[in-house]
């Protein structure tokens, strides 16, 4: 290797300065500092397409659930500085093809329960907490298989349990909507046929929140085959679209969809997180769309003056005020598509008014280079900023550490 025999001479401080310099400089920015390589299980490989917090065992920190594809789900334990450790066994030990968990307390016990969903193999789990960080496998509640890709949880019918939607791809396909049983409190009722419009979308995403301010949850759901749909709720979980209250001004490849107040008006917007492909070639814009809620449930899609162009792709996305000024800002997976490769992850910061501004290079460390998946948002090391735990497909979980 050729060098420099002056500055050799000199002495090796400044020559074996620079390294160290350019390694603090892409692990650590003014926001986030990247901690993988001493605070997470070390295995590179691994498709961690989905990644929540839950404090499973109530020593008051949060730990991680991955839900992982063609291999076991994941629980790591949190030590209460952020420092995690796998804890093998937690679920069962089948190699299913799970996209997405989510978390609640479906037996009414006062202790988080946690489901699965599955795609290929269409085997869903469900485990009940026991508090202690073990969980029981009840599996055999729920109603149905499916290959599923969407997934959340929330009161749909003002009971006071959490239901779930289920969002399904694949050859008629049918969106489920499993409501909790009242008498039997985290059993499930099979409530599509009457709470859902029959439907094939090949679905991606599912979201629950009260869109049109009547205190009740309704549904936006994004699809691989356009079009995105937008669902409002009875109170009692009856659902009706509503297309006219969705302004789709492109087609698109939705993969998530985030649900937050984007320009401080008190109103809940939507941003559709998308791909141009599923690891194929180029076809639609992946831009995240933001659509602007006008407070009556009516929903204009205000993407060209608010939200950056992007080329990437993004699988999941993430809402956190990264530099702590009270605004809301927006982190975003990313994977270059074609040929599907990683990529940085996005950050785009809000002025305040929802017009967002892409700051990667300021806020993201360097090393979160990966095809990037789910991400979980929470304080992990008690400090009283939020972190982020960032999954990836054949990629390093990381976790990057939010800073004051």
């Amino acid at each position: 290797m050729f060098r420099n025999r002056f500055l050799t001479g000199l002495g090796g401080c400044l020559f074996c300065a620079a390294p160290l310099a350019i390694h603090a400089q892409q692990n650590e920015t003014a926001w986030f500092k990247d901690v993988t390589a001493t605070q997470v299980p070390l295995d590179g490989k691994e498709h961690a397409l989905n990644v929540v917090f839950l404090d499973v065992d109530g020593d008051r920190d949060l730990d991680a659930i991955l839900a992982l594809e063609s291999e076991p789900n994941r629980l790591y334990l949190n030590d209460g500085k952020g420092k995690f450790t796998w804890k093998k066994g937690a679920f069962a030990e089948e190699k299913h093809d799970s996209e997405h968990v989510r978390i609640a307390d479906f037996n009414n016990d006062r202790i988080a329960d946690i489901i699965f969903v599955a795609e290929d193999d269409q085997t869903h789990e469900y485990y009940l907490g026991k508090g202690d960080g073990t969980f029981i496998d009840v599996s055999d509640r729920l109603p149905a298989k499916s290959e599923a890709n969407g997934l959340d949880v929330g009161d749909v019918n003002g009971d006071g349990l959490p239901d779930i939607v289920v969002g399904n791809s694949g050859s008629k396909a049918q969106d489920f909507l499993w409501i909790n049983n009242l008498e039997k409190p985290g059993y499930f009722i099979d409530h599509t046929t009457d709470g859902l419009p029959a439907s094939e979308d090949q679905t991606q995403a599912v979201k629950l929140a009260d869109l049109n301010g009547d205190g009740t949850l309704d549904l936006v759901v994004g699809n691989e085959v356009p079009p995105n749909r937008l669902f409002f709720n009875d109170g009692k979980g009856k659902f009706t679209e509503h297309p006219e209250k969705l302004e789709l001004l492109v087609p698109l490849h939705t993969r998530d969809v985030l649900v937050f107040d984007a320009n401080r008006d008190g109103h809940a917007d939507i941003l559709f997180v998308n791909l141009t492909n599923n690891g194929g070639q180029w076809d639609k814009d992946p831009t995240a769309r933001l659509l602007i809620n006008d407070g009556k449930g009516n929903f204009k899609d205000e993407t060209a003056k608010r939200i950056p162009a992007q080329k990437l792709s993004s699988y999941s996305g993430a809402i956190v005020d990264f530099n702590h000024d009270g605004y809301a800002d927006i982190i975003l997976s990313a994977i270059k598509t074609p040929p599907f490769e990683a990529a940085q992850v996005q950050a785009l910061q809000n002025d305040g008014k929802g017009v967002f501004t892409n700051v990667t290079s300021k806020v993201i460390p360097g090393t979160t280079v990966s095809r990037g998946w789910g991400i979980a948002v929470g304080d992990v090391n008690g400090d009283g900023v939020l972190d982020l735990m960032i999954g990836g497909w054949g990629a390093q979980v990381r976790l990057l550490l939010g800073k004051k």
